[in-house]
């Protein structure tokens, strides 16, 4: 019969990964924002973290957005990869990064 502990390790680990799945992941967030939006956001026992202020952790959760990348599948015309593939390599740069350049302009002007 195995030991306590390693029962416990076990458990853990299957509950860790768990949460690295993309239920687990939406789960947490959905609690997380739950949380936000009634204030019961608590600070965990012996934490050296002061409470903090609901529009502060609304702002770095927009942050985090704004940031977080999603991979996705596009189709493009040849001509316009060449072209990208042109501009990056003037600037030093890869293509794709040349491809987000272009589409944030693109947002940002038809905002």
């Amino acid at each position: 019969m195995p030991r306590k502990s390693t029962l416990k390790n076990n458990f853990e680990a299957s509950e860790a990964a768990w949460y690295v799945t993309p239920d687990g992941r939406r789960q947490t967030q959905r609690e997380f924002e739950r949380a936000l939006r009634t204030g019961k956001l608590v600070r965990s026992e012996g934490s050296a973290i002061s409470r903090t202020d609901a529009k502060v952790l609304t702002r770095l959760m927009a942050l985090a957005k704004a940031r977080a990348t999603r991979p996705i599948s596009i189709r493009l015309p040849v001509a316009d990869l060449e072209r990208a593939r042109k501009i990056a390599a003037k600037r030093g740069i890869g293509y794709q990064t040349v491809l987000k350049q272009a589409i944030h302009a693109g947002l940002d002007k038809a905002s």
